[in-house]
């Protein structure tokens, strides 16, 4: 990536360079200096404009709204029909909302990476506005989030092998294992030999699967409602105000893709075309969970589990599928969510002195795969998991920060103007979900346990 740049100089069709050699010459025999000097800069900044927003080796716009769909379309859809049910039909109109705010923090993050040209990652841009005590808090922030995730994959696939086999017990040297416990256990040896790969080249195939899988349980689930004699007839309400609170964050949840957006940008062939591209995704995306949210809750009403696919009958096709879809993703996606925590953990002076990297590496994933299954055996709710993400990680790294950057870098806090009222909304928007969403994901977890 770091070479895309210079490649596109190369490569790329440059209308006003003869323009410039032959200006030069004229500067050097007609004009002043000073007065072509900023003719000179403004053919310049014209040519550089155009390397930015274009560069012949980037990715396709189909194959970029494929990337951002992928980032943003994750496992939080899974509680999106629990979620309307806590909220009742009227919380969709916070999940637009949520929706569109987060459509314009993605925005912001794409106008911070253009005031920079060195700007390669989200952690730069924190780092251009406020500095490097901050780099590394977002830095933190993004590995926990990515930990969090790592630890309701484990729960997912807990709760679907239970799910599957509600009556499996192991008598281990007089020990009685089953149940959640058990069902964590047998996730945790699964996941392991992928969670051991240094080389993920294999598994990003089957990761870049990951929007197809998610639409392919969204129709199972329709086609369980339509002609698995489920039916859409559960009961509902219109509005609950005291589940608002884990209603919005488990949205907010939803969109949680932002620090994927600067690679994403980066990437793209026709960088002018970003903002459909965005656009299109979040709506692709909206649609997709809007219609679980409301077909779920037609389905089993305020019955519906934290978890989907937790409701399905096992008897149908469509159930199945849709199960053993779910089986499926955690296994593919563990190791890819976790690999940038145990990177970023890994002690490299300690490695590279010893020559024994490989070892480091593996004691390392083993640890983080064994905490995570400590935390998933602890702490076994996805929803609450997963409102708690919402509340404070996603909050922060998705809705807080991109507002409170770009108004540092652009200068735009210094003059009113209707931009400025728009990202205040947002971030008045974001601090209150994450405060009411924090408080009732935690009040929740805490009444659980």
């Amino acid at each position: 990536m770091g070479n895309m740049e210079n490649q596109s100089f190369l490569t790329a069709p440059l209308i006003h360079t003869p323009h410039l050699s032959a200006c030069s010459l004229f500067q050097t025999w007609f004009f002043p200096k000073m007065v072509f000097g900023r003719i000179a800069k403004r053919l310049k900044t014209d040519v550089e404009s155009r390397l930015q927003c274009t560069d012949s080796t980037g990715t396709g716009f189909i194959r970029s709204c494929y990337i951002a769909i992928s980032a943003f379309l994750g496992i939080g859809m899974l509680t999106l029909p629990y979620a309307v049910a806590r909220g009742g039909w009227l919380a969709l109109i916070l999940l637009v909302v949520t929706a569109y705010m987060s459509f314009c923090t993605a925005i912001l993050i794409k106008r911070c990476m253009e005031a920079d040209p060195c700007v390669r990652s989200y952690q730069d841009i924190a780092e251009l506005a406020f500095g490097r005590g901050i780099r590394l808090i977002v830095h933190v922030l993004i590995n926990l989030e990515l930990y969090l995730v790592a630890v309701g994959l484990l729960i997912i696939e807990g709760d679907t092998l239970q799910k599957l086999f509600p009556h499996f017990v192991v008598n281990l040297w007089g020990l009685r294992l089953g149940g959640e416990l058990l069902s964590v256990v047998v996730t945790a040896l699964v996941i392991l030999p992928s969670a051991l790969l240094t080389d993920l080249g294999v598994l990003s195939y089957v990761f870049a699967m990951g929007a197809a899988s998610i639409i392919i349980i969204v129709v199972s689930v329709l086609f369980t409602g339509v002609s698995g004699g489920v039916g859409f007839d559960g009961k509902s309400e219109m509005l609950i105000i005291s589940g608002l609170p884990t209603s919005i964050a488990l949205f907010v949840a939803c969109f949680g893709g932002h620090p994927v957006v600067p690679t994403v940008y980066l990437s793209m062939k026709n960088k002018h075309q970003f903002r459909m591209m965005m656009l299109i995704s979040f709506l692709f995306n909206n649609i997709i969970y809007i219609c679980i949210g409301v077909v779920g809750y037609l389905m089993y009403g305020s019955n519906v589990e934290s978890q989907i696919t937790l409701n399905l009958p096992m008897g149908e096709l469509s159930s199945k599928l849709a199960i053993y879809t779910t089986l499926a993703i955690p296994v593919c996606r563990y190791a890819l969510v976790m690999t940038p925590v145990a990177t970023s953990i890994e002690p490299t002076e300690l490695t590279n002195k010893n020559g024994d990297k490989r070892s480091v590496r593996i004691l390392t994933r083993i640890s983080l795969l064994v905490s995570a299954a400590v935390t998933a055996c602890v702490f076994p709710y996805f929803e609450s998991l997963m409102a708690v993400v919402g509340s404070i990680c996603v909050v922060l790294a998705s809705f807080l920060l991109p507002c409170f950057c770009y108004l540092k870098i652009s200068g735009a806090y210094r003059k009113w103007s209707y931009e400025l009222v728009g990202i205040i909304g947002i971030i008045i928007f974001g601090t209150m979900a994450g405060i009411v969403g924090t408080y009732a994901s935690v009040t929740d977890l805490v009444r659980k346990i």
